[in-house]
């Protein structure tokens, strides 16, 4: 096993990773412990988590009115066999009080009246430490969020479309403690990043939970329409107690914010930078290519072929005739005029393309977006006011040649150019900052930026370089590494995803880009490599783990120290393994196979607590009901099925166990279930979907109110609202919300990029958990 590395600092005790009972030495600053009141101040720094409110839930059962709320991190202060200790709730029905939970932060009210209201007191050694809203109980067992759908419309070629409710995620925008809801709306034409055609606007709304609609982003003609291209962080980046948003903009952008009426207040377009307005660049600016489009932005590239850097530096071959292997006649003068640009530029698209797949049809290339100024927008969260734009960090450079896009079989222009990540980091311990990804596949690039209130700084980047080629049109170099020596062993190592967490457990939050992790200084800490096993395609050379599809950061074996990764890998008989255990602080393969396939979709979770550690499992095709590779427990012990789905998980039951949604959406309508490896159905969602087809994702999974048991949020199917299913199962174990952990807050925050991943802990969760285990970091 190689796993580059760089030098390591001395260590320094991270907050958040502190042990509580035994583990806890007395009187460590900054960390709540057993005999210590809530919210004892500390001295050191620890991640600034939202002040969130007791968010209480009332939800009518056959069974009586179930009750939960939240403990909130600074209120633990040690730990029993079932649960955290610290502050007891007084549970109050009418005014009445009806008992005292001290085990749990959930209660049954077995006898409630029809129109019954509750609220919940918390108390500390006796004294009142606050009192929740009253709420009363929902009827239906969920609660719905009601939306403003956008109105449909058509495409530049004739094609109607409609819209419906996708991705989601949450931050109190306000600073009241409770969450706002933010909903990105797709087209029916919405597109993956390789599939050719016009695209609708994407939207981005954000709403009160009684379906308020503060605001609403139009992202305009030219931010493309699909998985890839959106990803939107809602975070307090700056700590004033209010979440920001912050996400990617071009000409065209505009924000429409609402008075209370629901009607249009007013609209602004995002401030382009004076050098686009000098240069004549405008909001009415669409650089959505159709096929005609596209022919005369190919003529333009071959007609500046002959100075085109590589082919200047000798790195590319000097003629177009030798780069498409052209043979049977002389190569035209160079530079090329029109004349010569445009013949080339035909047979490129009518000849060599479609002899190199029958996909590869470029003359219906339409609906991309290759060109024109991109940016990187914050707006205010309660309001929508912009508070800044700049340039995006990473530009384009080209339409993806110099990305790969065209020097494999099939022919894909702005593809891998436009692989767009993001996700948020605590990478100094304290503050959260914004990671922007793009780029994985060859060419990866991360910028990470603090906001301050007035400002977006730019904290580092890390940047591979391109790749090199010798031919851009047909690769035989068998080049892997970029260009840049610092970073060259990132490239073909990013998922479709990335995760954060402190790997190393120096405090700082680490960015896990796929099967390479990069230090909270952006400095590359390891890159995972294996060597081809036999019946590969080349055994016994030594390739990098490559990209894939899923994975997962977790801490899934509590016999071994700090987290690890659980991924898939697409690259069949080319990689060394399908499925892979690493630890996550070096990279080492613990176990793994090699599948000779690939192997799309990963789910982890505790589904069998006879066994200790999480189960891992993986299925062979991008589908939850497709023959699946295997399931293993925590050590790599095969375990027989019948095996659970892989799209979503979901920790919903009493006993500390994961769930996991199916109901994946093609040709055929299935209604969302969540389902229980040993039970079976526990939901059925009637009335509500599933998003990115056989993704069969929820909008978000999260623990957005109520205990430490996260809800499900799913669309109805007529798009009219979000219903948020919460667990109601009566449960003996006390935890705080997940949403003080900061690894799951921030896993949250970047859940909805692109191929969504379930929210995992920094601390292990599971049935079989040792509750003295779990950080108990004091309020500062």
């Amino acid at each position: 096993m190689r796993h580059h590395r760089r030098g390591r600092r001395p260590a320094r005790v991270a907050l958040t990773a502190l042990l509580a009972g035994a583990v806890l030495a007395s009187g460590a600053p900054g960390v709540a412990q057993a005999g210590d009141g809530p919210g004892r101040p500390g001295g050191d720094p620890a991640p600034r988590m939202e002040e969130l409110d007791r968010g209480l839930v009332a939800v009518r059962t056959d069974e009586g009115v179930f009750l939960s709320w939240r403990l909130l991190a600074d209120e633990a202060t040690g730990a029993s066999a079932r649960g955290l200790t610290g502050v007891d709730f007084r549970v109050y029905r009418d005014g009445e009080r009806l008992a005292t939970v001290r085990d749990s932060t959930n209660y049954l009210d077995a006898e409630a009246g029809s129109d019954a209201s509750y609220r919940v007191e918390a108390v500390y050694r006796g004294r009142v430490r606050d009192v929740s809203e009253s709420v009363s109980p929902t009827a239906d067992g969920y609660h719905e969020l009601p939306l403003t759908r956008p109105a449909g419309g058509v495409t530049p070629a004739g094609e109607s479309y409609t819209y419906s409710a996708n991705d989601m995620s949450v931050g109190d925008v306000d600073g009241d403690g409770a969450y706002e809801y933010i909903v990105k709306w797709d087209p029916s034409n919405s597109k993956d990043v390789s599939q050719v055609g016009y695209t609708g606007n994407v939207y981005l709304d954000t709403y009160e939970l009684d379906g308020t609609l503060l605001h609403r982003v139009d992202l305009g003609p030219n931010i493309r329409a699909g998985a890839h291209y959106t990803q939107f962080l809602v975070y307090d980046f700056d700590g004033d107690g209010r979440a920001e948003l912050m996400f990617k903009t071009a000409p065209g952008t505009r924000v429409l914010r609402y008075d209370d009426a629901g009607e249009v207040a007013e609209e602004r377009h995002v401030t382009m930078p004076r050098a686009d307005v000098r240069a004549g660049y405008s909001h009415a600016d669409d650089y959505r290519m159709s096929a005609d489009d596209y022919h005369e932005h190919l003529v333009g590239v071959f007609q500046g072929w002959s100075s085109h850097p590589e082919v200047v530096a000798g790195n590319w071959p000097a003629t177009l005739e030798e780069a498409l292997g052209v043979t049977d006649r002389e190569p035209f003068p160079y530079p090329l005029e029109r004349a010569h640009a445009e013949e080339l530029v035909d047979y490129f698209i009518d000849v060599y393309a479609p002899s190199r797949s029958e996909r590869n049809q470029l003359r219906a290339f339409e609906g991309f977006v290759v060109d024109g100024p991109e940016y990187l927008t914050v707006l205010e969260g309660a309001t929508g006011a912009e508070l800044e734009t700049i340039r995006y960090p990473v530009e384009r450079g080209d339409d993806g040649l110099l990305w790969g896009d065209y020097a494999g079989e099939r022919i894909e222009p702005g593809n891998r150019v436009d692989r767009f990540l993001a996700g948020v980091a605590y990478l100094d311990g304290e503050h959260p900052s914004a990671v922007f990804a793009r780029g994985y596949y060859t060419r990866a690039t991360l910028v990470a930026y603090r906001w301050d209130g007035r400002r977006l700084r730019a904290e580092w980047t890390a940047d591979s370089g391109h790749v090199p080629m010798d031919n851009p049109f047909r690769n035989t170099s068998g080049a892997r590494d970029g260009r840049n020596p610092a970073h060259a062993e990132l490239t073909q190592q990013g998922f479709h995803s990335l995760s954060v967490g402190d790997v190393d457990g120096d405090g700082r939050q680490e960015i896990v880009y796929g099967a390479a992790t990069l230090d909270d200084d952006g400095s590359l800490l390891y890159s995972s490599f294996d060597e081809l096993p036999e019946g590969s395609a080349s055994p016994g050379e030594w390739r990098r783990l490559g990209h894939g599809d899923a994975m997962h950061l977790a801490d899934i074996d509590p016999e071994r120290p700090g987290l690890e990764i659980f991924t898939v890998h697409e690259g069949g008989a080319s990689v060394p393994h399908g499925y892979a255990l690493r630890d996550a602080a070096t990279g080492e393969v613990l176990f793994a196979g090699h599948t000779g396939v690939d192997t799309a979709r990963a789910m982890i979770g505790d589904i069998d607590p006879d066994r200790p550690g999480l189960e891992v499992w993986a299925n062979s095709a991008e589908d939850a009901t497709a023959e699946p590779v295997g399931m293993w427990s925590a050590s790599g012990e095969p375990i027989e099925g019948p095996y659970p789905g892989a799209n979503q998980s979901v920790r919903w039951a009493a006993d500390l166990t994961t769930q996991q949604v199916h109901g994946a959406t093609t040709e055929v309508y299935q209604t969302p279930t969540l389902e229980d490896w040993r039970r079976g159905t526990l939901l059925t969602a009637d009335g509500t979907t599933t998003n990115n087809w056989w993704k069969g994702n929820p909008s978000l999974v999260a623990d957005v109110f109520g205990d430490w048991r996260e809800e499900l949020l799913l669309p109805t199917t007529d798009g009219s609202a979000i219903r948020i299913y919460s667990s109601t199962e009566v449960t003996d174990h006390k935890l705080y919300t997940l949403m003080h952990d900061p690894q799951y807050r921030v896993e949250v925050a970047r859940q909805q990029s692109t191929y969504n991943q379930p929210s995992h802990p920094g601390f292990y969760l599971a049935a079989d958990m040792d509750f003295r285990r779990v950080p108990l970091p004091g309020r500062r």
